[in-house]
């Protein structure tokens, strides 16, 4: 499994407006609803809001993976956004986040779920990886970024 095969150039946003966690998902679900891949924008924030209920999917350096499944989409589908000041969202080590990936898939596909969230978490750990990640300029710079990567874990 590929990040590209469910993140899309329409689902990126470098500088996220946001200021506090709850803004955040609001903000990279509106990128997955844009880009025609989530029905119902209230039914998924409620969904990650509850998951967020949890615990939080701020994993440390400066990374948060906000996940949940829910009948609003059809397809496995990401969300990335980047901000460059960091925001804070409960992470595991205190730390704001800078980098975001918004994960959502259908009710039924608890399998490709959790292998997206272990292949977006094992390219996370390298911090080159996330360094270039953060200068990205462009949405398809982050594209090519994940496309090197992946190459070179593949």
């Amino acid at each position: 499994m590929q990040i590209l095969d469910f993140l899309t150039v329409d689902a990126i946003k470098l500088n996220l407006e946001s200021k506090n966690k709850k803004d955040a998902i609001k903000e990279l679900v509106e990128l997955l609803v844009k880009s025609g891949k989530v029905k119902d924008k209230k039914k998924m924030i409620q969904t990650l809001y509850e998951r967020e209920e949890l615990g939080s999917t701020g994993i440390g350096q400066g990374i948060a993976i906000p996940h949940g499944k829910s009948d609003t989409v059809t397809d496995l589908a990401a969300a990335f956004g980047l901000s460059p000041e960091g925001i804070s969202f409960e992470s595991l080590d205190g730390e704001p986040v800078n980098i975001f990936f918004l994960l959502v898939a259908p009710e039924g596909a608890a399998g490709a779920h959790l292998k997206a969230l272990a292949r977006i978490s094992s390219l996370l750990k390298d911090k080159y990886f996330r360094k270039s990640l953060l200068t990205a300029k462009t949405p398809e710079d982050v594209i090519k970024i994940i496309q090197e990567e992946e190459k070179l874990k593949h």
